[in-house]
């Protein structure tokens, strides 16, 4: 009775650390797709980029630049006060109606080495509001000027 009891309590455990191993590599799996990595315009340049990984870029969209192409999609630049590259949007909706120059911006999508893809636009939502990571990109560079101040 002994050896039983201790068989079924190895049993136990190897079940557990088995259900254990598989949904950690489940939950994993799941995630890989919905990690996105944040770039300011200066690290894209800098930096060689596969064209399929989907990231995000931030920083401000440059006054003027957004033209309208077919349909719903536009193109504009995005500038960290440093570098500037342009974003073409092929996405399913319209343009945001906050999305405008001189605001910030974070855009998801791919980088073919001479135009980000963009596939979502978050634009501010308030007169306070721009995506962290833009905010803290602007600061480090600089760039930032306090909403109602300038």
């Amino acid at each position: 009775m002994k050896g039983l009891k201790k068989k079924r309590r190895v049993q136990i455990i190897v079940v557990a650390a088995v259900s254990l191993a598989v949904s950690t590599a489940m939950i994993g799996y799941a995630l890989r797709g919905g990690i996105n990595y944040f770039r300011t315009p200066s690290q894209i340049l800098s930096e060689h980029i596969s064209p399929r990984e989907v990231f995000r870029v931030g920083g401000l969209v440059k006054a003027g630049s957004i033209k309208p192409t077919d349909g719903v999609d536009f193109t504009f630049v995005v500038t960290d006060g440093k570098k500037e590259i342009p974003v073409d949007y092929v996405g399913a909706s319209a343009k945001p109606d906050l999305f405008e120059g001189g605001k910030g911006t974070v855009a998801t999508g791919t980088w073919n080495g001479k135009v980000f893809r963009a596939t979502q636009i978050l634009a501010k939502h308030d007169a306070n509001y721009m995506p962290r990571e833009v905010l803290d990109a602007l600061k480090k560079d600089g760039m930032y000027v306090k909403p109602g101040s300038s």
